[in-house]
């Protein structure tokens, strides 16, 4: 089993950081920083989720909801590392996966992490 606890802990981190930043700080680049990173882990989420499919656009609700956003995008991506690592009806992992879970997984955390060092 996948462990992703890297992941949801390195996002709930930085979205309660996000959710307690002043509005000037939101507003010098930490509110389109995290916009930016929910984007990319939502985008991640949906194309392990529906490789064939475009991912459908993340939507901009504003500087004071961008730490609930990025929470959600961070958790859809865990469930969906989840489920890819589980595979088909818990078989294992998709052979026709494009990047095994354990690989994103990683890179994830990594944007996660440095985003929070900008922030």
């Amino acid at each position: 089993m996948l462990d992703v606890t890297p992941l949801q802990t390195a996002v709930d981190a930085l979205a309660d950081r996000l959710r307690a930043l002043p509005q000037s700080r939101l507003s010098q680049g930490a509110a389109a920083e995290g916009l930016a990173l929910a984007r990319e882990l939502a985008t991640r989420a949906q194309l392990i989720e529906r490789p064939a499919e475009p991912p459908r656009p993340f939507p901009d609700a504003g500087m004071f909801a961008v730490g609930d956003q990025l929470a959600v995008a961070g958790h859809d991506l865990v469930e969906a590392l989840r489920s890819a690592a589980a595979g088909p009806a818990g078989t294992g992992p998709d052979p026709d996966a494009k990047v095994a879970p354990a690989e994103e997984l990683a890179e994830a955390v990594r944007c996660v992490r440095a985003t929070a060092e900008r922030c």
